[in-house]
Formats: structure tokens, sequence, C-alpha cells
């Protein structure tokens, strides 16, 4: 079969299952809408969970960051790409999230392989949550380590895992905060049982970081947890993009010589790490961005049980409505967006078989009328 044979075979066969993907261009705004085409939607489908991407404060660091930084990078941080304000994002970081060092990383997805690359070789064994994300999912199994994994979010699972490999060197990884789902690790038990058979923890924190525990510092702050290594992104709650991975001072000494996307990527821009830090001020010193988003969880689950609307047990800003059947996902989806409500339809692989979902992400942004809105139109497309 030819590459063209095969192309067309692989767009036909996705177009039947009602798995294709496709892109819109949007114009987001203030207050959580989104411009498609002439017509405003109230934008549910946003990782930006307390809205800091449009706040005034965060633009105009950006702004200004590129008056005197410039718009790029120019090259690597192990060239001349390292400027004072990605030191001063690192020192920041490390110091907000109690950790010895924090390398940056132009995004969650360069960080996660970055460190999995780097770390494993033929000889350990990667230990990972069967719902982790694709970044680590794809990095494990490309890598020479033993790859194993255990039924989500089962403790039993996975020390069964850990019993069963006598490897030296052993990573466990999961997530803070499950981007499909939005239920959270039990990380204090993860980690009590990482610590009894001398294995590593590595937390990807992904969409806890900034809304969750105290001053906003995550998952593992929230459950008192210290793993070896985490990863927190900047393009969620806080408002921005990029990543970093915090860790000891030997491991980040490690990864400078030894993380080929830290080494050979060119630095995000300076400008960026002047914006990220100016929103890490704001999660740190302003907690009722987190509290609106809080009320705004409370106010949408409430409605739903009132009306009968199935959810998960999710606590997060991510409400996921499970439907099943493909294309019923991107009926009750059409439906919804028809109402003036952004909100797409997640199907395999990105979800398991048979859980194609509304994924529904709600922000500090929305006001009560607007998820009342939304609310009432989930209502008649169900």
């Amino acid at each position: 079969m030819s590459w063209q044979q095969r192309i067309e075979q692989v767009l036909h066969q996705r177009q039947q299952q009602g798995l294709l993907r496709r892109r819109s261009a949007v114009t987001l705004s203030p207050q959580a809408r989104l411009t498609h085409g002439d017509q405003l939607f109230t934008h549910f489908s946003s990782n930006d969970y307390l809205g800091l991407s449009q706040h005034p404060a965060v633009i105009e660091a950006w702004c200004s960051g590129a008056r005197k930084w410039g718009t790029g990078a120019g090259a690597s941080g192990h060239v001349t790409g390292y400027s004072p304000s990605h030191e001063q994002l690192e020192q920041t970081l490390a110091q907000w999230l109690d950790f010895p060092r924090a390398l940056l990383f132009s995004s969650g997805f360069a960080a996660n392989q970055a460190l999995v690359f780097a770390l494993a070789e033929s000889s350990d064994t990667l230990i990972a949550d069967k719902l982790m994300h694709a970044s680590l999912q794809e990095a494990a199994a490309l890598s020479p380590a033993r790859y194993r994994r255990f039924p989500h979010n089962s403790l039993t699972g996975l020390v069964r895992q850990l019993a069963a490999t006598e490897s030296e060197n052993r990573l466990v990884i999961t997530e803070g905060v499950f981007s499909m789902d939005g239920d959270q690790a039990p990380l204090a038990a993860i980690s009590e049982h990482c610590r009894a058979h001398q294995a590593w923890l590595m937390v990807d924190d992904a969409h806890g970081i900034g809304v969750i525990g105290e001053e906003g510092r995550g998952s593992c702050a929230q459950q008192q947890v210290k793993p070896d290594i985490l990863v927190v992104t900047f393009g969620k709650a806080l408002g921005v993009s990029g990543a970093a991975v915090l860790c000891s001072a030997e491991v980040a000494e490690y990864l400078e010589q030894q993380a080929r996307h830290l080494i050979y990527s060119t630095a995000l821009p300076a400008a960026q790490a002047d914006a990220v830090l100016a929103s890490i001020a704001i999660v740190r010193q302003q907690p009722e961005y987190r509290q609106r988003l809080s009320g705004n969880i409370t106010l949408f689950r409430q409605q739903c049980l009132h009306h009968g609307i199935a959810l998960t047990d999710s606590q997060t800003a991510i409400q996921p409505v499970i439907i099943g059947d493909n294309h019923q996902a991107l009926a009750v989806a059409d439906k919804l967006k028809s109402a003036g409500h952004w909100i797409q339809a997640i199907r395999p692989p990105t979800v398991p078989p048979g859980s194609a979902r509304l994924r529904i992400t709600l922000s500090a942004a929305h006001s009560e009328r607007q998820i009342a809105q939304l609310v009432e139109a989930l209502r008649h497309a169900l």
C-alpha cells in the first residue's frame, strides 16, 4: 500500500468512526468568550482556569518584556538564550514550590519527554498510571526501559507492579489532576508506596498548579507530598505557555547535560518568562481567583444535580459529561454550539473507547448566568 493510499484509508476510517479531528480558527475574548466566524460563544473548553490569559497585568508584562528583551530568545539556553528573566522565573518557581531547582521547557510535552528520555535506561523500570498524558505514554513506550502500567488510580495495581519488578531504578509516574476525567491522584498513598519500595515518584501537575492548594501550589502541596520530580505547566491556570521541571540540584544539573529537549531547543522568549512571573504573583497574592473558580464548580455541579444531569465525581474545573458513542458526542456538542456554548467532544484515542464525552471546563472568568445558561442547554441537548 502506497503512502497516499494509506493516508486516504486512515482519513476515511476516522471519518466513518466519528474520530476525525478538525481545527477551528477562533478569536478569544475576556469574560470566557470566543468568536468563530461571525458567531459569539461562551467558552467552556479552555484550560485557562483563572482567566489570567486575558489579565491586563499579564498582558502588560509580556508587552514590556518584548520591548526590553525582544520577541525571541534567539538560541538555546545553553548558548545565549538564557536571560535574567529566565533565571528569575526558575528561582521564583523553586521558592514557590519548595524545590532546590527549576528548569524551564518550551512545553509540558517537551518537559515530560525530556525527563523520560534522559533518565530511563534498559535496566530501569517505568511504572505509570494507565491514563497518564500522551506525552508520557509515548516517551515511556519509546524509551529503552521496561514499561509497566497500573489501572487508573489503583493503589493495589501500583503495589502489584512495584512488587513484581526488581530493577534498582524504578520511576512511578502519575498526574496530580487527570486532564480528561478531572479526578485527582491519591498522591499521599502513592508516595508512601514509592518510599516503601525505594522508587522515585514523578508527578505531572499541569492541571493542578495555580488552582489547588495554598497559594495555588498544586496537588502535591495540597496532599503534603514531595515527589522526586514535579512537572508544572504555564499554559493552563497561569494563562501563558511553557513548562518547568522541579527537582533536586543534582537532577537539574544532570538534565542540563542530558535533556535534549532543553539543550537543542531555542529557549522560550524572555518576555514570556516575564508574563509567567506576573501570573504567578497574581496566583499567590490574589486567592479570590481560586475562590471564584471553586464557587463556579460548586454552582455547576449543584445545578446539574438538580436537573438530573449525570456527572463524574470530579471536584476540579474539569467536568466531563460521558456520552459513550462518538457520533452522539459530536451531535450533542453541535447542539450546544447552536445554543452559543463552545464545548468540544473528546473521543478516542484521547479517551478510552466507548467513553466519548463533553469535556466541560470551568473558569473563574465565567459568570453565574453563563453557567446557568449552559446547564439549561445541556438539559435540552442530552
